[in-house]
């Protein structure tokens, strides 16, 4: 598609606007909607221009438009060294549903029930080990989000395989954690001084790991005993009869590694820099689960990812055929990504959209199209529901046996991580035991 046709936006050159992209991505986003409003083109270095967009109207048509259409596992190629090609972050029309529909009835009803045993063992295990006094907490919710995939995904207790697939796992993950990483040109063995080489050597070392997991599950026809997903996916099967390929169930757990660690550590982290600075939200929220009760819990797991998105964008869309847009067509080629961060800050969808405050969503639920921290549509994360149940359980877990308050630190900025965005500080607070507090659950017993 030619670039005249396209939406106008900055007007800098892309190495200017990729700096703005990767080292201020909020306001990069924000100053270039308050000068071309909720649709504009961004140029960035090795990349095809993309438009972003935010109205809902068009999100709607975005995420309902015909599969064959747009293509949003195109726009997620660069994953593919981690999550492998057939993710289903990466499939698109009927390769996508058909992956999608294996690997959904591992968050669905009974299977939910025991991942919720799990989670609640591990978040009270890990947080009990928490020191007291100031310090950062996404580093130590990476290490409790971590445990609980290895737990709740692979089904791995702690043992000698849990602590090698953790090693290998966090050397992959941190090689995505460099911007350079994510740009096909850099991810060659030629670049001096690059992380490539080490991620491959990662990388094939956790294959060996999760397949060697995999032959030893199957030989052992334990799955329709497993409360995990990978008894769900080693139980799966295609269309035609055939089971998941060792490749296909190897892809799916690292997609979920991926989706479901960085990520939901990251927003807890945000949660928490959040409520130390609104004592208001954080003592209704105490009050509420010292009474057992859920609604506020809820809400302020709503508000967190409304206000501070770890994904400021959700997967990108590449038009396959003509595709008519907010009064344009869009010609093959074109990038469409919509905006989980500026929709959720629309003054005339949420008013006072910079205030944290969780009863938003007391009276009613998100919108469909104005509330997408998962994505949208047929894409939306598979995981939406277990990433919110998780950070329900270690809000209640924390909040039950510690009091949580600032530290003399300001107020924490977006700082880029990979494809997140993280507090800048790592989400600085104080920790102390509380006084009375009421006694914390025991751990679910897990077979």
């Amino acid at each position: 598609m030619s670039e005249h046709r396209l939406p106008p936006g900055p007007r800098m050159p892309a190495a200017m606007q990729s700096v703005g992209w990767w080292a201020r991505p909020i306001a990069f986003l924000e100053r270039a909607r308050a000068r071309f409003g909720k649709t504009f083109t961004v140029k960035l270095l090795g990349q095809s221009p993309f438009v972003v967009i935010s109205d809902p109207a068009d999100l709607k048509a975005v995420f309902t438009a015909d599969p064959d259409v747009l293509h949003p596992g195109e726009g997620a190629r660069i994953l593919e060294p981690i999550v492998g090609p057939t993710s289903i972050l990466l499939l698109d029309g009927s390769r996508h549903l058909s992956q999608r529909k294996l690997v959904l009835p591992a968050f669905h009803g009974k299977k939910m029930e025991a991942l919720s045993e799990v989670v609640t063992e591990v978040a009270e295990r890990e947080i009990s080990s928490w020191p007291e006094g100031g310090q950062p907490l996404h580093p130590r919710m990476q290490k409790l989000t971590l445990a609980v995939i290895m737990r709740a995904v692979f089904g791995l207790e702690r043992g000698e395989r849990f602590d090698r697939l953790i090693s290998v796992l966090t050397e992959m993950m941190e090689f995505g954690t460099s911007p350079l990483s994510l740009l096909p040109p850099f991810q060659r063995d030629w670049i001096p001084g690059g992380s490539w080489p080490r991620f491959r050597a990662a990388r094939a070392a956790a294959d060996a790991e999760i397949y060697g997991l995999i032959a030893e599950r199957r030989a052992a026809g334990d799955a329709a005993e497993g409360d995990d997903v990978l008894s769900t996916l080693l139980l799966a099967t295609h269309e035609d009869g055939e089971p998941m390929s060792k490749e296909e169930i190897r892809d799916e757990l690292l997609t979920l590694l991926v989706a479901g660690h960085e990520t939901t550590a990251t927003e807890l982290a945000w949660c928490f820099e959040r409520l130390v600075r609104n004592p208001r939200v954080l003592a209704r929220l105490v009050a509420e689960i010292d009474a057992g009760g859920g609604d506020y819990v809820t809400a302020t797991v709503r508000e967190t990812l409304r206000r501070r998105p770890v994904l400021p964008m959700a997967q990108p869309r590449k038009v396959e055929s003509p595709f008519e847009l907010g009064g344009r067509v869009y010609e093959p080629g074109a990038n469409l990504f919509p905006s989980a961060y500026l929709v959720q800050h629309d003054d005339g969808i949420y008013p006072d959209p910079y205030e944290f405050r969780p009863e938003r969503f007391l009276d009613q639920d998100p919108g469909t199209y104005t509330w997408i921290p998962f994505g949208g549509g047929r894409r939306r994360c598979i995981g939406a529901s277990f990433a919110m149940l998780e950070m329900d359980i270690v809000l209640r877990a924390l909040l039950s046996r510690s009091e949580v308050r600032a530290t003399s630190r300001g107020v924490e900025l977006a700082a880029r991580r990979g494809i997140t965005v993280s507090p800048s500080l790592g989400a600085e607070v104080a920790l102390t035991p509380r006084v009375n507090a009421p006694a914390a659950p025991e751990p679910a017993a897990v077979s």
